[in-house]
This record gives structure tokens, sequence and C-alpha cells, in this order.
């Protein structure tokens, strides 16, 4: 549905390290667009309803960091979390999942998922709006493969995952570097 869609060109308002500041919160502001994090690179880039959700941090998440090397053997430059969450959440959430390898990008606005036609409203559990479940691969920028999952609406009574799991992508990426039988 989006392959060869080029991403939104949006601003994400990040909170980076950074060791000139002393105390308990040594991060400054920083903003990064769209052609930072996808420029020039492959990557797979996946969108979730929210952090510390149970989906999300049991097994979405988990499965794409401890899968990094096996992302990495199929020509995977980067991966990254994408959820409509702050800086502050998205950094808090890494933290607790004890994160190496995936990269987290905070849509607090929802701007890029809005654009990417992903938004959802989730009032049913008391998110508001939110980012429906998805996966793609994406290179310089542009959607090379898109994985969706069913049921796209506002307010979905249930979570469905699958489609863009960490499993579902790794395999897609496997059967494309598989040579074509003649």
């Amino acid at each position: 549905m989006k392959t060869g869609t080029r991403l939104p060109d949006v601003t994400f308002h990040t909170r980076v390290r950074d060791e000139a500041i002393e105390g308990p919160n040594p991060f400054r502001w920083q903003d990064v667009t769209t052609g930072d994090y996808f420029a020039g690179k492959r990557v797979v880039l996946f969108s979730l309803p929210g952090a510390f959700t149970p989906t999300c941090s049991t097994y979405q998440l988990p499965g794409f960091e401890n899968g990094h090397a096996d992302f990495a053997a199929q020509g995977i430059d980067e991966i990254y979390c994408l959820s409509v969450n702050d800086s502050f959440v998205m950094n808090k959430w890494a933290e607790a999942q004890g994160l190496k390898n995936v990269k987290v990008i905070p849509d607090g606005s929802g701007e890029f998922t809005r654009k990417m036609g992903m938004l959802v409203d989730k009032d049913n559990l008391g998110f508001g709006m939110r980012s429906w479940r998805y996966a793609a691969i994406v290179t310089d920028g542009v959607v090379e493969a898109w994985f969706e999952e069913p049921g796209l609406m506002d307010n979905c009574p249930e979570d469905p995952y699958g489609v863009s799991s960490p499993e579902t992508v790794l395999a897609h990426l496997a059967e494309q570097k598989e040579p074509e039988l003649a």
C-alpha cells in the first residue's frame, strides 16, 4: 500500500544526553529531521501504540532489539521504534528496556504518524491519538516494504499484532535475498 512512498518531512523534538550538563537529568533538546534519521540508510521503522504498553514492551520492541544482528546481516543499517509519545517517555522506555541497538523516535504531537495516515483515536483505552501498529523497510527515505496490522480504525477493540512483528519483517528480508528459481 505505501510501498514506494517517500516518508514525510518532519522535525522530531528529541532529548539527547549531554555530558556537559550536570545533575540528574543531563539531557538537552535536539531537533532531528526525517532526513537525519533516514537519508542514505536502509532501516527498519516500526511504530506502535505506546511506550510501556504490554505487547509493545513484551514482544515487539524486545524482538527487534534481540534480533538486531540478524537484521544487520540482511543489510539493515538501523532499527527505529516510533511512537506518539514525547521524548521524555521514549527515553525512559528505552532505558527501562535496556536498549542498545534499537533507537527510539518520539512523535509527541503525532505529526509524522498523521502524515503517514496511521494516526488513530484510542480514546476507548484512554490513550487519545496514537499510531496504528506497523513496520516498514525504508531505503534512503522511501518505503521499500510495508507491514500494516489489519483493521486500521479509530477505537479498535483489539490490538492486532503479527504482520509487523520482527519475525515477519526478517522473513521478508530473507526471502528477498534468496536467489530466484529459473
